[in-house]
């Protein structure tokens, strides 16, 4: 007979394995290139020491001369807090009850239920590694009763829970529910009353709001410090960035690839863009040669621009192309994917005055790139 002692016995020994494998692995491309490593954490922050620039105790001299000065090399620390991720999986009692006496039964139930919060926690895992740690998904311009115009409906889906803010203050918007995306006309439906003159309000996940990892958006973007340190001053913390780059070509991709290379020393190995810049790419290169694709770790494929991959990700912006060194990131954790386990070491636990049981996965984790100005970005690129 099928049990909650039973289910925690399933979910610790075979889905645990399985889900670590596939958040780590098979999320997007850009995370199965990631080295995911437990060193430099030290309670509940990640201090990497990183060095910088050059050793300055080099240069030539005569036979007999007096030899170069010595110089140490330059370090800085790097500091910032793991995040908590969660993904939570809920399971009424009703329905162990109903499958109690089927093995079977119960296993297409967890089987659903894993299948559901892997989906929930690629989408939102994948999505963080683009945004700046905000959490912020979309800004309000305009309402129609409960149907909202937003900047930008790349982060949203249905059944989403969000929050919403104005200015620094979060509303009675707490926890509400996506249930509408209009991917056209970029609308958005929110459950709930709606917002009198909403303009200018901010949509974030649900309890997230400047808590999430620092992805991509956090180190390309104009904030003065980064992992707790000034960019003003420190060249070497400053990406390049090629804003209005326009219609892409060979020979101006090359060119800046080379330039990050000049500058830094830093060879491009992998190239993230938005589904319209890679149409735009692949139809370049298409005119002078057979594109043959390359298979990528996680089982992901990706076509090539001089040797190097080139993949789409539904989270980058449009019109938007990351040239990357992927050996200059590192995914710091406390651990890897684990259960939260009660005073009791069980995992399926009753939920507060509900017939439910649930179950919380977590990792305390954290990007850093430990050479930003390696990295390099392309905005406005024409698409395809």
């Amino acid at each position: 007979m099928v049990t909650t002692e039973s289910a925690d016995k399933v979910l610790r020994s075979y889905y645990l394995a399985a889900v670590s494998d596939q958040l780590n692995k098979a999320v997007n491309p850009f995370l199965a290139r990631i080295r995911q490593t437990t060193s430099d954490v030290w309670g509940k922050d990640v201090r990497k020491t990183v060095r910088y620039g050059m050793n300055g105790g080099i240069g030539a001299g005569t036979e007999s001369g007096a030899l170069p000065l010595a110089k140490e090399n330059n370090y800085v620390q790097f500091v910032s807090s793991l995040k908590n991720l969660y993904g939570v999986v809920e399971i009424s009692d009703k329905a162990i009850r109903a499958s109690a006496n089927g093995a079977g039964a119960f296993i297409d139930l967890l089987n659903d239920e894993m299948t559901e919060l892997l989906k929930s926690s690629s989408y939102n895992f994948g999505r963080m590694l683009f945004g700046d740690g905000s959490g912020k998904l979309a800004t309000i311009s305009s309402a129609e009763g409960a149907v909202y115009t937003v900047d930008t409906v790349r982060n949203l889906t249905e059944g989403m829970l969000v929050d919403i803010y104005k200015a620094n203050t979060v509303l009675a918007g707490t926890k509400r529910v996506i249930e509408n995306v209009d991917r056209e006309n970029k609308t958005v439906t929110i459950a709930g009353t709606p917002f009198a003159s909403p303009e200018g309000f901010t949509i974030y996940t649900q309890q997230s709001k400047d808590l999430e990892i620092t992805g991509l958006g956090a180190i390309f973007g104009e904030t003065e410090t980064l992992y707790g340190l000034p960019r003003e001053g420190n060249s070497w913390l400053a990406p390049t960035v090629k804003k209005g780059f326009g219609e892409i070509t060979e020979s101006k991709l090359q060119k800046v690839i080379d330039e990050v290379e000049e500058k830094t020393g830093s060879g491009v190995n992998f190239i993230i863009c938005s589904w319209g810049v890679r149409r735009a790419l692949v139809e370049v290169l298409g005119q002078y040669r057979k594109m043959e694709p390359m298979e990528l770790e996680g089982g992901f494929r990706a076509v090539s621009f001089n040797g190097i991959p080139v993949v789409a990700d539904r989270f980058c912006p449009e019109g938007t192309m990351y040239l990357l060194n992927t050996d200059d990131f590192a995914l710091h954790q406390l651990c890897d994917w684990q259960w939260i386990e009660g005073e009791d070491g069980k995992i399926l636990r009753q939920s507060s005055s509900k017939p439910t049981f649930t179950a919380t996965l977590v990792k305390y984790a954290e990007l850093l790139c430990y050479r930003p100005a390696g990295q390099a970005m392309l905005t406005e690129v024409t698409e395809g």
